[in-house]
Parts: C-alpha cells; sequence; structure tokens
C-alpha cells in the first residue's frame, strides 16, 4: 500500500502527517482518540473534550481528509460567530495550498468559489461550495452538506439565560433539514460546556452520542452517564488513580493545578472536567419562581397580592438567568384596596473599590409582603458620588430608615452617610447591623421561606437594570454580577457564588422585616373590614337613613342584606 492509499485509510496517520507539515509535535493520546472518534464514530456523534486539546485543529484535519477521500463532498462548518467559522475556513485554505499531498484539490478554474465564506477544491461543477462557513444564527436554511460541523456553537454570550439555550438548541436541530439523505452524510458537535445546564446534555438525550475526554481521570464517574471515552474506562478498570491526569503530553499536574486556581473550581469542572452534574436544583433552594413579578408603586400597594404558577401567568419577556425550568410569574391577583406601605428602608451592603460592588436595595413593607422597588450597585467603593446617589434613592422611595452592614468599614460609612443626609436635609433613622453568621447560610435563611410564601414582590425594572448592568464585561463575568444569578445558585457550600453582594443587600433588607412577615395580609384586610362596619354601624346609630344612602352604592349584596338588618328599616328593602 501506497503513502496516498495509506492516508486515506486511516485518519490518525494523516493526523500525524499534517501535524508534522505544521512543525507541530506528535498528536498526544487524547487528540489521537479524538481522531479515531471522528473517523469510526456514528452518524450522529459529539465529543467534549477539555479546553485546550486542539479539537477545532483536529476536526480541520478531518474535514481535509473527508475532501482527500472524496472530493465530492460537500461541507458546512457551522460556529459561533461567522468569524470564527470564517477563520476555519482560511486555516483549511491555507493548508491545501502548503501542504504537498494536497495541492491537486486546489481548482484549476477562474470559476471556482474560493473566498473566506465558501470555497470549492477541484470537482464537479455544484451549486453548493466544497466547504462553507456559517455563524450558528446566519443563513442556514437552503444550504445542503454530506458533512455538518458544529464547532464550538455554545458560548456565554449565546447561552447565558434559558430562553437563549432553548434558541441555540432549536438552531441547532436545523442540522438535520440540511443534511443530505446520503448513507454515508454525518453531524458532528464538538465543544466544552460553558454552563452547568449546557445544550451539549441535550443533545444526548437526541441521539448525539457524546464522546468525554475530561483532564483528570474523575473521582466518581457516575455523573459521566457512561459516556466516558472507552480508553479511559479502560484506564478506570486497571487501577488508573483518580485525579490523575489523563493526557500529561498536553497539561501537566503542576499546569491544571493553576488553572483550577486561576478560574475558580466551578468553572474548571465545566470546562476542564465536563462535570455538569451540579444540575440537581434541590441543592438550590432560591427560585425565581418564587418570586412575584409585577410593576411596583412607588408609595402605595395593595392589600394582598396573590401568586400563581399558572402558565398564562408566565413572564416571557424578561431575560431570566435562573435554573433550567425557572420562570418569572407575574401575580394572578392585586387584592383588597391601595393604602400606603407601612415602611420603607434602604439595605445597604458596602464595600470598597475592587472587584466587589457597593449595593443599595430600597424595600417596601404592608401586611408582611415585601416590596422590592429598586436596587442600585456600586464599583467605586463608598465615595460621595454613590452615597449621594443612594441618598437620592432614598428620597424618591420615601425611605425612613437606612440599614448598613459594620462588617466592612466599621461604622465609618454610616457615620459618611450621616454627613451628606446633614448637607442634603433629609432625616432618616441608621442603624447599623453586624453578620455573624456564615454568608451562605445567612442569606438563605432569610430569603427562604419568604419565597417560599411568595411574600416578596419584585417590579419589572430591576429585573431588566440587573442584566444589562455591567454592559462592558465579558458575559461570563456580567453573570456572576447579576442578583437573579445570584440567587439562583446560592446553595450552603462555602463559596457558592464568587459575587454576593447583590443577593446579600437583598437578604438583610429582608431579615430587618421578619417580624412584620408573621403579619397575615388576609387577617388585616378582615380587621380593616371590621373598622369600616364598626365605623357604619356608629353612623347608622346616629342617622341610620343618611349614612345607608351614603354607603350603599359601594355594597355588594351580602353587605346590603346586613345593613338592612343593623338598620331595622324597610326603606332600604329595595336594596336586595
Amino acid at each position: 500500500m501506497n503513502t496516498v492509499d495509506l492516508l486515506k485509510s486511516d485518519f490518525k496517520l494523516f493526523l500525524q502527517a499534517m501535524w508534522a507539515q505544521l512543525d507541530l509535535p506528535s498528536p498526544t493520546r487524547a487528540q489521537y482518540a479524538i481522531a479515531d472518534y471522528l473517523q469510526h464514530g456514528p452518524k450522529r456523534l459529539q465529543i467534549q473534550a477539555f479546553r485546550g486539546v486542539g479539537k477545532s485543529w483536529i476536526t480541520g484535519a478531518f474535514v481535509l481528509w473527508t475532501l482527500f477521500n472524496d472530493q465530492e463532498k460537500k461541507i458546512m462548518i457551522i460556529s459561533a460567530s461567522k468569524e470564527r467559522a470564517d477563520n476555519m475556513s482560511i486555516f483549511l485554505q491555507k493548508l491545501i495550498m502548503e501542504t504537498p499531498w494536497l495541492k491537486h484539490m486546489i481548482p484549476s478554474g477562474d470559476n471556482s468559489r474560493w473566498s473566506r465564506i465558501s470555497f470549492d477544491i477541484s470537482c464537479s461543477p455544484h451549486q453548493a461550495p466544497s466547504v462553507k462557513s456559517v455563524g450558528i444564527t446566519g443563513q442556514l436554511t437552503g444550504s445542503r452538506a454530506d458533512l455538518m460541523i458544529l464547532d464550538d456553537i455554545e458560548v456565554p454570550g449565546n447561552s447565558m439565560t434559558e430562553l437563549m439555550r432553548e434558541k441555540l438548541l432549536q438552531l441547532c436541530t436545523e442540522a438535520e433539514s440540511i443534511l443530505t439523505p446520503k448513507q454515508d452524510s454525518r453531524i458532528l458537535f464538538l465543544g466544552t460546556p460553558q454552563t452547568t445546564f449546557t445544550v451539549y446534555r441535550k443533545l444526548a438525550e437526541r441521539s448525539y452520542k457524546p464522546f468525554v475526554w475530561p483532564a483528570r481521570y474523575p473521582k466518581a464517574t457516575s455523573q459521566y452517564d457512561g459516556l466516558l471515552a472507552p480508553s479511559l474506562v479502560e484506564d478506570i478498570d486497571n487501577g488508573a488513580s483518580p485525579w490523575e491526569v489523563t493526557d500529561p503530553d498536553r497539561f501537566d499536574n503542576d499546569d491544571l493545578i493553576e488553572r483550577e486556581a486561576a478560574m475558580g473550581r466551578s468553572n474548571f469542572m465545566l470546562q476542564f472536567m465536563l462535570d455538569t452534574s451540579l444540575s440537581d436544583a434541590e441543592k438550590f433552594p432560591l427560585k425565581c419562581a418564587d418570586l412575584v413579578v409585577t410593576s411596583v408603586n412607588p408609595t402605595k400597594c395593595p392589600d394582598a397580592v396573590v401568586w400563581c404558577s399558572d402558565p398564562s401567568n408566565t413572564i416571557k419577556d424578561l431575560p431570566i438567568v435562573g435554573l433550567p425550568g425557572d420562570y418569572f410569574y407575574s401575580p394572578m391577583l392585586l387584592q383588597g384596596e391601595w393604602h400606603p406601605y407601612s415602611e420603607t428602608i434602604c439595605s445597604i451592603d458596602p464595600s470598597g473599590r475592587g472587584s466587589d460592588e457597593t449595593a443599595a436595595a430600597f424595600i417596601s413593607q404592608r401586611n408582611g409582603y415585601l416590596f422590592l422597588h429598586e436596587m442600585r450597585a456600586y464599583k467605586d467603593g463608598y465615595s460621595d458620588k454613590t452615597l449621594l446617589d443612594i441618598l437620592k434613592g432614598c428620597k424618591k422611595f420615601n425611605v425612613t430608615k437606612l440599614l448598613i452592614e459594620t462588617n466592612f468599614g466599621d461604622g465609618m460609612v454610616a457615620e459618611l452617610f450621616k454627613k451628606h443626609m446633614t448637607q442634603t436635609k433629609q432625616h432618616m433613622d441608621v442603624e447599623e447591623v453586624r453578620a455573624n453568621v456564615r454568608k451562605e447560610d445567612r442569606i438563605i435563611d432569610a430569603l427562604e421561606p419568604v419565597m417560599n410564601q411568595h411574600r416578596l414582590i419584585v417590579d419589572r425594572k430591576v429585573i431588566e437594570w440587573d442584566f444589562k448592568s455591567n454592559p462592558d464585561a465579558p458575559p461570563e463575568e456580567r453573570l456572576l454580577y447579576m442578583l437573579f444569578y445570584q440567587m439562583s445558585r446560592m446553595c450552603r457550600e462555602k463559596g457558592a457564588v464568587r459575587h454576593d453582594d447583590r443577593i446579600d443587600c437583598l437578604s438583610q433588607g429582608v431579615q430587618y422585616f421578619t417580624d412584620a412577615l408573621s403579619i397575615s395580609a388576609f387577617e388585616q384586610i378582615k380587621l380593616a373590614k371590621h373598622d369600616d362596619w364598626q365605623d357604619m354601624e356608629d353612623a347608622w346609630q346616629n342617622d341610620p337613613q343618611s349614612a345607608a344612602n351614603s354607603m350603599v352604592f359601594g355594597m355588594d349584596l351580602p353587605t346590603r342584606r346586613k345593613a338592612r338588618m343593623l338598620t331595622g328599616n324597610n326603606s332600604v328593602h329595595h336594596w336586595v
């Protein structure tokens, strides 16, 4: 068998020759395993391997090997962005021109396509190009391909929320309509999970058989659901030590330790261990679905707010960064009359300059219901500009008390507020609170009972502001600062979320109102009605006819009957 036939028969040999052409070291064990699965794997597959293993380079070589075997093949490369897909196309063109045994694929005619968007090799005329690159949100319909490669289609920017992931999954399914109906047509997904609730898990449920290659041998294999690469499973059966490096030629132990320290454990488990087992929703008790989301009046509220999780109450036009299946719900009913709030406070969690935020939450209470009007967050610590802006919000919502955590600054921030209150002629009580319970336990203990009883009402504008805050930060960093991301990922493990300023600020304000939450809204409504009846009885004793005439038009049928009984006057008989 000559050299060309050998290269055509085994993709691993082709990959080794290509790496030599590029002056790269020989492929590593993990890279050979990926190459073998690409060649011999099923018609629909996905490869999940740790970040930096070279999945895209290997797949680019596989595209050339496919065309090397059959120059009539039509291939489509889809990536998260058009730019990334185009870069792959340029890389392939350069390899064809510079690799001696591939130069015969360069088209000879001037009519052939040869651009970064699409290009032809030396083949029969066809409507579809030999290779076409496109972004996942680009024009997919109308195309045809024998081999479809979806390379790193999931990135933080398009998988941040549940709705984004649903949309991404829907775009992935369009690949089925593009694939040509041939026996050897294939769809290949390559990627690294970007979120705990990655779309790659859904693809596994849709017959796209995964091949998972983590950077270390896992301590337990149960979280991989039998999807570990066969060679790794064989190693484990033969006594491979847990947490030993699986591909030391790519990353050694010290390198992985440094990366874990820099990335954080949760990101390392996602991107290097491919472990998405943190999806246990019971682990996270604070669910967005337990909130009541509506427009909150700055000065008044109804007697009671009735929550309902009926699908008709699902809010679909707000971004949700909670766990899968978690949604915001609007109230089913606003019950009773509208009255001013019993009390409004501003809860403040100060911090120094740096990555942490100074957060302020404006919260009102009435009848045991809490209303979150607004939340503000600042990156400049406790500067005069920040403190004055918080006081401006206090004036807007008629705040009567500032609640300030003193763990930071030892009371200094409260004194600064008092100075600015004197200058702005505002009069509020200032109360300092000191936390002496572990932060994660304190936050959950304060918020979980309130949210489970659906007594926390959140203004829609808070959710919109929260999602749009820190617009200049990378998507993965923006997520960490969002209130509702922090809320949905909060658990009792130490360091559950990297940034918790906003959720800590909210829980501090809710904790202040804990005593008020024992008040039953419905008991308050009954008490108010009892007081109204007492006033009515007093009025009827003095002038029954006048009192009846002035109040009858607002009465329902049972009330009218009671009014007739109280007055003993047949003149009100026609009311009923």
